[in-house]
């Protein structure tokens, strides 16, 4: 590797603050929810996770309110769309792929109703699993077998209308869909139906996609587990006693049985890319304001990405395709160029250069570092060049998102906190009280500070086409039993978990989790990420669909193949 023509001190130091589950956790949110106690309990946690050191980092900048993306950029028109990939099945992958289940009907070896059938019938059987899988929040027979026929009839007529006819899609629940409430994990959000699809959903229907129902998810998307005390904690079809991710974990879980090979999720802060690592799926977050917000839940502005969990690399760019461009009713996504998957499918990384900061890359848990490294052999063999840089201010960067993330999560929910503070799980309660006692002025600073950070990714990105990282610092964690009906206030796990993940969020980069092949000692799947400069995820994911011609893919423990009776 190429040195670096500057250095920089690695600083994102491990955070080792005290975990706590069941009864234990009652009782931090007991001391943070109090009059008396919580000052004194948020200022400790302010201390031990950076906020009050953050305040002494200096910020010269006006406060940028949205990640600094569009500099140099010319308005799209409304209505430009990407074109489509070409090119069938995957080969060699364990799962049924968007373009396997097109074969299958347009073979006439089955239907999108037969399909269907398969789908409900998994999920009662998943259901009844021990433990129970709990994938989907909701999901209504009638809507799914109402789909399914008239796509049918569709094929039988020869009047396909996309390239996603009959082909099953799941929603997670912080995004709207029509027939289902959206209750963004909650026991009490999502009383009746909404009244009409998100943006990102309306245009899968109009590809024909057959949804299949409203996906599980971390209460309002404020951790890395998945673990919901509400709706059943999904479970990880590689070890059902392990963690999905979060917060699209229902997403992630959901491609990984087998129910779909896309399915929708929104990530604020790695909820797309960590429950893809832990569920050996691809999960791709877009440049930000690519795919419109409109219909998302209101609950992280300047950091929050719709984007999906795939099977394999060709679905991501599918349903990226469908997905991308500008829409009239969410103005981020409005200054944007044209989106295009050119050269996406090239074979070859000639001429593409990979920036990897050596202390960042390896500051993960040994098995990971080792198939990460591994693919980035891959990869060179492959013709790419792979260069050493340097990042600063990594540990800055960690707490600005943090305070950007939760302080906009609490204020979507001020509205309905009162009124239902003790309704939430207990890990929510004790992450919206705290966060309710972030001053302004740390917000205000970490918006200051956001301009800088921006600039030293810009700067390595110069140099560099792309910044490679492993998707997540951990391999997915056992779920305590303790925490099932309470979750889990966990910092350093959280943390090591999300150790890759802010950037991409904070400064609106786009950013691709795929599959980096298995831990050898449990099998558990192991995430890469790469991660780009504003509006590159074609090369995102020419690069992921480069690695998957050599990265092993195993079947997970839990699955179904719907293709087959």
């Amino acid at each position: 590797m190429k040195n670096p023509s500057g250095g920089a001190r690695y600083d994102l130091a491990p955070l080792k603050l005290p975990k706590a589950t069941g009864g234990q956790l009652k009782f931090l949110t007991f001391l943070a929810e109090s009059r008396l106690l919580g000052g004194a309990v948020a200022a400790k946690f302010f201390r031990d996770i950076g906020i009050t050191a953050l305040r002494a980092v200096a910020a010269d900048d006006a406060p940028a309110h949205a990640p600094p993306v569009f500099d140099g950029v010319e308005t799209a028109p409304v209505g430009a769309r990407a074109s489509l990939p070409d090119g069938g099945a995957a080969k060699g992958l364990p799962f049924e792929t968007a373009a396997d289940f097109v074969a299958a009907y347009r073979a006439r070896t089955c239907t999108p109703l037969d399909v269907a059938e398969r789908v409900l019938a998994w999920s009662k059987e998943s259901d009844a699993l021990s433990p129970a899988m709990r994938v989907f929040i909701a999901q209504r027979a009638d809507d799914v077998r109402s789909q399914a026929q008239a796509s049918t009839e569709r094929y039988a007529r020869g009047a396909t209308i996309g390239p996603l006819d009959g082909v099953p899609v799941g929603v997670k629940d912080e995004i709207d869909q029509s027939p289902y409430p959206t209750t963004v994990g909650t026991s009490f959000l999502g009383a009746a139906p909404v009244g009409a699809d998100a943006t990102v959903v309306a245009r899968l229907r109009a590809a024909g996609a057959l949804l299949v129902g409203k996906l599980n998810m971390h209460e309002i998307g404020v951790g890395v587990t998945g673990i919901n005390p509400h709706h059943g904690t999904p479970r990880n079809p590689y070890d059902p006693a392990r963690c999905t991710g979060g917060s699209s974990s229902g997403s992630g879980a959901a491609v990984a049985a087998g129910f779909c090979p896309i399915a929708v999720g929104a990530d604020g802060g790695g909820s797309v890319r960590i429950p893809a690592a832990f569920c050996g799926v691809v999960g791709l977050k877009a440049t930000f304001g690519r795919i419109s917000e409109q219909g998302a839940a209101p609950l992280c502005w300047s950091v929050g990405h719709i984007g999906p969990l795939t099977a394999s690399v060709r679905d991501a760019a599918l349903a990226y395709a469908l997905m991308a461009g500008p829409d009239p009713h969410d103005p981020n996504s409005l200054r944007q160029p044209a989106p295009t998957l050119e050269g996406w499918d090239r074979a070859d990384l000639k001429g593409v250069r990979i920036g990897v900061f050596t202390p960042w890359f390896e500051d993960a848990e040994a098995p990971i570092v080792a198939a990460c490294r591994h693919v980035l052999e891959g990869l060179r063999d492959a013709g790419a060049e792979v260069r050493e840089i340097a990042i600063p201010e990594l540990g800055a960067l960690r707490t600005a998102h943090l305070i950007t993330i939760v302080g906009e999560m609490t204020g979507a929910h001020a509205g309905v906190y009162d009124r239902y503070r003790t309704a939430y799980g207990h890990e929510t309660r004790v992450n919206l009280a705290l966060a309710r006692r972030i001053p302004t002025l740390d917000y205000v600073h970490a918006q200051r500070l956001r301009a800088r950070l921006a600039r030293h990714f810009a700067d390595a990105l110069r140099d560099v086409d792309l910044i490679a990282t492993p998707s997540t610092g951990r391999l997915p964690p056992v779920i305590p039993e303790g925490a099932l009906g309470t979750g889990i206030s966990d910092v350093e796990m959280t943390t090591a978990v999300m150790r890759y993940a802010p950037a991409a969020n904070l400064l609106g980069l786009p950013a691709i989790s795929f599959p980096a092949g298995h831990d050898a000692a449990t099998g558990l799947p192991v995430g890469f990420q790469a991660m780009g400069r504003p509006w590159s995820e074609a090369l995102l994911l020419r690069v992921a669909a480069v690695a998957e011609r050599f990265v092993e893919r195993r079947p997970p423990r839990v699955h179904r193949r719907l293709l087959t009776a």
